[in-house]
């Protein structure tokens, strides 16, 4: 039975991890603002972070109750992360000179756009700590509800990954400029730190 607060619960907590400016969505990015093979990418996007979120929700609780002192582990450790990693976003907001380049390189064939898609995604030591880890230990704090949890974090990386995507050509004139890089990095550090907050204050 779907559960609409914890659901709602799990789609904003994804969408705050997810939301995170990387090497990932700023290919998703690029993708849209070339129109190139972009459903393929987005749905290959989506689909491997709901596999990685339904990983991490079904098997976390029963990992932490093989090894009870993991849990607290993990959510001091992702707290940490988080926190580390917002501060970067927050100097690399001070700092960067740089801005989204949509053009330039030749095209690439569907295979090649899909290998380097998903290697970006499979290949970042980052996802496996937003998806598996951290949603997996908020998610022990909904006991026998973590499927509305799941469906609420798989929801929201299906809407950013095709949001971000379709929406690129949409954004491309306003991410041409730094500072919206600089806004857009500001927001993030401020969107880890809040969740790093969360996740000490259940502690």
């Amino acid at each position: 039975m779907m559960i609409f607060p914890i659901y709602a619960t799990g789609l904003m907590t994804g969408l705050s991890l997810i939301v995170a400016i990387g090497a990932q969505n700023a290919f998703v990015m690029r993708q849209g603002l070339r129109k190139e093979h972009l459903f393929a990418v987005c749905l290959a996007c989506a689909l491997s972070d709901a596999a990685l979120i339904a990983l991490g929700v079904s098997s976390f609780r029963r990992i932490a109750a093989l090894l009870p002192s993991l849990d607290p582990v993990m959510r001091y450790a992702g707290a940490a992360f988080l926190v580390c990693y917002g501060t970067g976003s927050f100097f690399s907001a001070l700092r960067s000179s740089g801005a989204l380049e949509a053009g330039g390189g030749r095209s690439s064939s569907l295979g090649q756009t899909l290998a380097a898609c998903l290697a970006l995604t499979w290949l970042n030591p980052h996802v496996y700590l937003d998806t598996v880890v951290l949603l997996g230990t908020i998610s022990t704090r909904f006991p026998d509800r973590q499927f509305s949890f799941a469906a609420g974090a798989m929801t929201g990386s299906f809407l950013f990954f095709f949001s971000l995507g379709y929406g690129a050509s949409l954004l491309g004139p306003i991410f041409a400029k730094p500072i919206s890089w600089r806004v857009l990095e500001t927001l993030v550090a401020f969107t880890m730190w809040m969740v790093a907050f969360k996740l000490l204050s259940e502690a």
